[in-house]
């Protein structure tokens, strides 16, 4: 093997011509397997972002040579001349020239460090200002959040409460607790009541939103913890990308004469 990979590179330096077996992958029922095959496989590999390791390299010889194997076998049954086989030969061109198409778009558009920081500094603006620890027990009639409200003023413990009263599937297993979130995570009237109430204290009334009546406890109150910028950077990147492509998809359709 190192003699063959010696004279294939001595020959590359000299400029001479290898015997035709040298450029094949193998030779399959007396035809050519031309070595650009595993190229290719290599190539789009590449492309999908799976590295190409030396492991592999004896695994895309045989993949290529299987191919072509029953690449024959299927043109000798004829089966590269029905018109299922046409129709879909036709679908997959269409299907990779759009792929290559938006693939180059997004190559000769790409979305710049200017369009990342932006769409995060609207992100942080959004999300910034003040986040609540809060919990709540959710019931139907405002009478039961009220003897709630009463029986929590005597000592009643919050957490067990939500656990067995509250109709709040997500919370309610937990004590009622909702973590750290923005009021404007919440419904509006949810929202008015939570930012008046300050770290530990109870809503005195209920709170009736469309679905029933709340009582709040806020347990705690912090400055929004939002994430730096390059810790978020692939996913803002990835979704201007995505939106940008959006839009030159719809423009394109917008241009066209459709009759």
């Amino acid at each position: 093997m190192k003699q063959v990979i010696l004279t294939a590179v001595t020959a590359a330096i000299l400029g001479i011509a290898l015997p035709a077996s040298a450029q094949n992958v193998a030779i399959v029922n007396g035809k050519p397997v031309p070595m650009q095959r595993v190229e290719m496989l290599q190539q789009q590999l590449a492309k999908a972002g799976r590295p190409i390791t030396p492991e592999m390299a004896g695994q895309l010889k045989d993949e290529v040579i299987a191919r072509e194997i029953f690449l024959q076998e299927a043109q000798k049954r004829g089966l590269d001349t029905g018109d299922d086989y046409k129709a879909q030969l036709e679908l997959a061109r269409q299907t990779i020239l759009i792929r290559e198409l938006f693939a180059d778009w997004q190559k000769n558009n790409p979305v710049t460090d200017a369009e990342i920081k932006a769409e995060y500094d609207k992100f942080a603006a959004a999300n910034g200002g003040t986040e609540y620890k809060a919990r709540h027990i959710l019931v139907e009639k405002e009478d039961e959040a009220r003897k709630i409200i009463a029986d929590l003023k005597k000592g009643g413990k919050f957490e067990e409460m939500a656990k067995k009263l509250s109709k709040d599937p997500g919370s309610g297993a937990n004590g009622g607790d909702l973590d750290w979130a923005s009021a404007a995570s919440y419904v509006p009237e949810f929202a008015g009541a939570l930012v008046k109430l300050n770290k530990g204290q109870l809503t005195d009334t209920p709170v009736k939103s469309q679905f029933g009546w709340h009582v709040i406890r806020v347990d705690d109150i912090r400055t929004a913890q939002l994430p730096k910028l390059e810790e978020v950077r692939p996913q803002i990147a990835q979704q201007l990308q995505q939106q940008k492509l959006a839009a030159y998809q719809d423009n394109l359709r917008k241009s066209a004469k459709v009759e």
